[in-house]
């Protein structure tokens, strides 16, 4: 029972916590990303909104860099923190802008996801990632 109550952290839980929230988060992302990539190579009229002004090519370039390649990024646990600065932006953008006028229920989504990427970015990649393999060449001492 003082378990349930206790505010200690096994790091080993956590870093497995970190792991599965990055590989879930990134494929789920990756959901949405890969279509947007695919309009590239169709062939047709790019369809997308243009929520901050700078074009339709460029907004959904961005989307697809974010979406696409950032969480592959995430998903691997490589250099983590500075791929997650374009997920939090793009979800930024889209929930306080792109959706400003939807309903809650239209922008929870882009806000959960926003969530997820700001406590990873606060928790780092953990011991599981890219990064911790990078960390232990670069100081083997550790």
């Amino acid at each position: 029972m003082k378990q349930i109550f206790s505010t200690m952290r096994n790091n080993r839980s956590v870093d497995l916590v970190i792991v599965m929230a990055r590989i879930w988060i990134g494929f789920f992302m990756l959901s949405h990303g890969t279509p947007k990539l695919m309009q590239f190579f169709s062939g047709e009229p790019l369809k997308f909104a243009d929520p901050i002004g700078i074009g339709v090519p460029a907004s959904l370039a961005l989307a697809v860099f974010a979406e696409f390649f950032c969480s592959a990024f995430l998903i691997l646990g490589l250099a983590s923190r500075a791929f997650l600065i374009p997920l939090i932006i793009n979800m930024s953008v889209a929930g306080f802008i792109a959706h400003a006028n939807d309903p809650f229920g239209k922008k929870e989504m882009a806000f959960l996801f926003l969530l997820v990427y700001i406590v990873l970015f606060v928790l780092g990649s953990g011991r599981y990632s890219v990064d911790r393999l990078i960390e232990n060449k670069l100081n083997p001492q550790k």
